[in-house]
This record gives structure tokens, sequence and C-alpha cells, in this order.
């Protein structure tokens, strides 16, 4: 039940020589969600290793260039690659007639259905969710119409102890029951002998009906995982309360501290506020991209973020970052 990261570019409007333009791939439990799509994804697909006919969605922040130039040439080499299977694309509206005009002119070889999802809430809502996960996306605040987007692990389904099981002989319909959390109620003098020994006491003596707690016998399987992805915008107070919680936030970190009018001016945020975001959200950790150009160095920008969220880390081309299974 792999959950894993892999950060394709870091870079914000300028590339440079160590730095690509926005792209992650999100793994979840075998499924690819490539996040922005940058000039280079292609490439950085390609070192990865990650096949470009397995990714089936494709979630766009916005439209400014740094973060959909690359799908166009993607989408090109899918088809000469002979895709069929189709692929699901959620971004902002304005994006739906830009696809329109690059299908008429370049769409020959794209046989694959190519769905277009808008985007266009005001606060979280699920875009895509199957049996085991779901995604949310929800407003940021920057110059155009953009989007954050939250991956999460749906709540597993309880298990019954093999110990419980074993000891209390439980029917089928009775682990049914108990995965659905309900307890289990026996009429008195079923069994109760080895409940009681067990640990397991009737409500009041064993001439009544016996009671085993669901919360005694099952637990959960693991802790559900959660990703959220929110770059570009400023700083707004909702942004911490939609991704409360969540494992990993990557949260763009265009600007030093001392640049913060320069921050508010072109609506992005500074080492200070993605971290600042990521404590009030009660984050389990935060990776920060989307540097500035000038900055071929980043290094001192973990010196401003971990004193107020120590458990950050700086992401950079090629990291993958491995969510863990806690039980």
């Amino acid at each position: 039940m792999n959950f894993t990261l892999n950060v394709l570019g870091t870079a914000s409007a300028l590339p440079t020589t160590e730095r690509n333009p926005s792209a992650q791939v999100l793994d979840v439990h075998g499924r690819l969600f490539l996040i922005d799509c940058g000039e280079g994804t292609q490439m950085r697909l390609r070192k990865a290793g990650i096949s470009f006919l397995k990714i089936e969605h494709v979630c766009l922040s916005h439209i400014h260039g740094d973060h959909v130039f690359g799908i166009f040439g993607l989408l090109s080499t899918m088809g000469m690659l002979g895709r069929s299977a189709g692929l699901s694309i959620y971004g902002p509206k304005a994006f739906g007639p830009i696809l329109k005009f690059f299908l008429s002119y370049f769409g020959e070889g794209i046989k694959f259905e190519i769905n277009f999802v808008p985007l266009e809430m005001k606060a979280p809502e699920i875009i895509y969710e199957n049996k085991v996960m779901e995604v949310l996306s929800f407003p940021l605040r920057h110059r155009i119409e953009t989007y954050g987007f939250l991956f999460r692990e749906k709540v597993p389904p309880l298990n019954v102890s093999k110990e419980a099981i074993a000891k209390f002989r439980f029917t089928l319909g009775e682990i049914g029951a108990l995965k659905r959390g309900e307890d289990i109620i026996r009429p008195a003098g079923s069994d109760t002998a080895a409940s009681v020994e067990n640990g397991f006491v009737p409500r009041s003596g064993t001439d009544r009906p016996l009671v085993i707690r669901n919360q005694d016998v099952t637990y959960r399987p693991f802790v559900p995982r959660s990703y959220a992805y929110c770059s570009d915008t400023a700083p707004f107070p909702e942004l911490a309360e939609w991704v409360r919680g969540v494992t990993l936030l990557y949260h763009e970190a265009t600007f030093p501290s001392e640049m913060s009018e320069m921050a508010e001016k072109t609506f992005h945020s500074t080492t200070l506020q993605a971290a600042e975001c990521a404590q009030k959200a009660g984050a389990g950790r935060l990776i920060v991209g989307h540097y500035s150009s000038r900055f071929p160095d980043v290094s001192f920008f973990l010196d401003q973020i971990r004193p107020i969220f120590p458990n950050a880390a700086l992401a950079h081309d090629g990291d993958r970052f491995e969510l863990d299974i806690i039980k």
C-alpha cells in the first residue's frame, strides 16, 4: 500500500540549471497522479523511471506557464506511444478552451479519451474517489484562479484480532458486525465462562447477556495517510484549516522571509508563512519548493523554517518522499 511522492520540479517561473518548473507524481496504492506539468516534465518522468502510460490523472493548479507548458508535449507523446486508456485532467475552467485549441491543431494522433474536469469550488470538494482514497480540491490565493489538492486514504475497515476470534469463536455474522463497529451481545449462558476468563465481563453477573465490546477485540490496520499540495499562493486563514492534520504538506516558499513585500506583491509565500501554515494545520511534515531563481542555493531557507516548524525539509528535483504506514 505505497504512498509515494516523486518531486520532478521545484523552480518557480524561471527554470535554472538545477531546478525544473513545477511537477510532481504521487503514487497512491499504484495509481499515479501527475500534479502540475511544467516544461520539461517528460524528461523528468523518464529520469525518474515513471511510465507515461500509467498516469491516470493530471491535477493542474493554475494556467501559469511554469505549471502547464509541459502538458501539451506529454499528451502528444502519450498518443505516439499508443495510449488507449482514458486520462482525466482537473484544472481551472480557463484551461478548457486551451485544451480544446491544442487538440484541434495537434490532437490528430491522440486516440485516447481526455476527460477534462473544471474546478470551480469555493471550499474543499471531492473531485475523485475510489475504494481506498479520495482527492479534494480547494481554492488558493494567487493572481489568477488557482487550486490546491488534498489526497487522502479513506479510513480502513476494522479488523478483528486473531486472538479474539480464537478465544470467543466468533461466527461469520459476528465478525461482520464487529467490522461494522458493533458490539456483540450474547444470550445468558452462552460460553460466558471462557469469556469471563479472558476479561470480558457481563453487565451484571453471568446470568445476564454477555456484552463483548467492539473496542476490545478490533483494531484499525493503519492510520490513513494524506498529502496536500499548495502552490502557488499567498497566505490566507482558511488554508490551515482545510489541510488540518495532513501527513505531508507541500507549501510553496518562493521567497525568504526578508522578501515579504515581494511575496505579497506577487501573491506568493515566504519561508515563514509556509512554516506558520504547517504549524497551524498541525501537519506531520512540511516540504517546501517553488524557489525563486534569485537563489541558486536555498539551503538557508531551512534556517528560517525550522524554528517555527522543525519537521521540515527542502524539496529538490528528483526527491522521493515515502509516507510510511503507521499502525
